[in-house]
């Protein structure tokens, strides 16, 4: 079952987050399998995959069912409430809850597409909206 988090109470490191979106796209996977993904883009040994995943476990970032002789592990988090979290945390702390200075220094950044602004065109006129 997913569970709800705070960014004060569980910070995901790069590692663990790496290990929470091959979990969510791909869905419950066994330590092999996991360590199989990671390796197509970087090189981790496989006991190095099973001692985080076994971390990753006792910090309540992933569950692990181990009705089968191979323990399958799946994310205890859903992807939208870490990244809501992240974003929340990133506002407060180095926008100082400017939301409109995060937003221009996302779009500042890198080159934003006709669909994304068509996307975001659309979230502003819904929210206008309400």
């Amino acid at each position: 079952m997913l569970r709800n988090i705070s960014y004060n109470t569980m910070k995901p490191t790069d590692s663990e987050m790496e290990i929470l979106q091959l979990l969510w796209e791909h869905g419950p996977l066994t330590v092999r399998e996991l360590n199989d993904k990671l390796n197509q883009q970087r090189r981790v040994g496989y006991t190095t995959s099973l001692k985080m995943m076994q971390i990753m476990t006792e910090k309540g970032l992933l569950t692990r069912d181990t009705a089968l002789r191979s323990h399958i592990y799946a994310p205890a988090l859903r992807s939208e409430d870490v990244q809501s979290n992240i974003l929340d945390h990133v506002l407060k702390t180095v926008f100082m809850g400017d939301r409109s200075r995060l937003v221009m220094q996302a779009l500042g950044n890198h080159k934003v597409t006709t669909e994304e602004l068509s996307e975001l065109k659309a979230l502003i006129q819904k929210m206008e909206e309400k």
